[in-house]
């Protein structure tokens, strides 16, 4: 099959509102030697897409100019290092950039098959949610078997993602969410208790709840207003999970007895400036621990909406409205 040297993608033109998006064409991109090229079917909206979007977050050197960070398609060229993924494969793929598109490469080692049973969009909306999820919530704050967590922004993709995963291994969990509507949908994701956070004060709730006895891990991607009240609400030998800070960075009045006192334990991380070799070992771990959970149809993820490519800036104006619950996709193709 010859393959097309002409692409339609999802254009940047400066930084600013989602009109800013539109659609232009250009070359398709050429893998590198650790790379796959792939045919895009689907790819997902995500928070950092509309952050460099804004110009809040540029890409790292080297990577695509283009915006969108996971696709699912087929794979129609492999570079000549590449091993275990072959033309033909139906892959999802954490990419470096370029999924708003209808050809993105992708490391070989940041390819994931499709699971049993799931057709692009639900592949396409795997990655970024289950890489940043893993990586962050069971890798670095070491959740396990039989503890407690309190996400907040149930209803976001990583919470989705987040809760389910956590049911999963019999933890028990809570939830903030901005509506008694979707603290309803938390529930039926796994959540024990969902909280509205306008309406009550989630550290006194959580404290109420644990009969003052706090939460293991907190999973917070709101940052900087949260971090104090996250602190008071974390039992002892507790872990702040740290993925995004939504409404701020920089916080005023830290209390580092109290991270003393209860030793505490913050971390966190931004998934696309990690290495090639970093990515590919949390893609082993997904493959072996989660992708059989997939197989088996738990812990699906949630899809919100579907846009057409062409349609990216009304993805992003429902992304930045956080009236969803769950993912937002571009369907690319058929």
């Amino acid at each position: 099959m010859k393959l097309s040297e002409q692409m339609r993608y999802i254009e940047t033109a400066g930084s600013g509102e989602p009109d800013v998006l539109r659609v232009a064409t250009g070359p398709v991109p050429q893998a590198k030697p650790d790379e796959v090229l792939i045919r895009v079917l689907a790819a997902g909206v995500n928070r950092p897409d509309v952050m460099q979007r804004k110009g809040m977050y540029p890409p790292p050197p080297n990577a695509s100019p283009i915006i969108g960070l996971e696709v699912a398609g087929e794979v129609v060229a492999a570079g000549r290092e590449v091993a275990g993924v072959t033309v033909g494969d139906r892959v999802c793929a954490l990419t470096n950039g370029g999924g708003y598109a209808e050809y993105c490469v992708a490391p070989a080692l940041q390819c994931l098959r499709w699971p049993a049973g799931y057709d692009a969009l639900k592949s396409g909306a795997l990655p970024e949610n289950y890489f940043t999820v893993w990586a962050n919530l069971f890798m670095m704050g070491r959740l396990g078997r039989g503890e407690s967590l309190l996400v907040h922004g149930g209803t976001s993709g990583i919470g989705v993602t987040a809760m389910q995963l956590a049911r999963e291994i019999g933890c028990t969990v809570y939830a903030t969410a901005g509506s008694r509507a979707k603290c309803e949908a938390c529930v039926r994701l796994g959540a024990t208790t969902a909280i509205v956070y306008g309406e009550e004060d989630f550290a006194a709730r959580i404290r109420e709840i644990t009969k003052e006895q706090g939460v293991d891990v907190i999973l917070d991607i709101v940052g900087a207003p949260y971090t104090m009240r996250n602190l008071e609400c974390l039992r002892m030998d507790g872990r702040l999970v740290q993925v995004a800070v939504m409404h701020g960075a920089k916080v005023d009045g830290f209390d580092l007895f109290l991270l003393m006192r209860k030793r505490l334990t913050i971390v966190g991380s931004t998934m696309r400036p990690r290495t090639t070799a970093e990515k590919g070992l949390i893609a082993t771990a997904l493959r072996e621990t989660v992708w059989p959970v997939l197989d088996a149809g738990r812990c699906a993820p949630v899809i919100h909406q579907v846009f057409p490519l062409a349609e990216a800036a009304a993805a992003h104006r429902l992304m930045e409205s956080s009236a969803h619950i769950g993912k937002i996709m571009l369907k690319v193709a058929d």
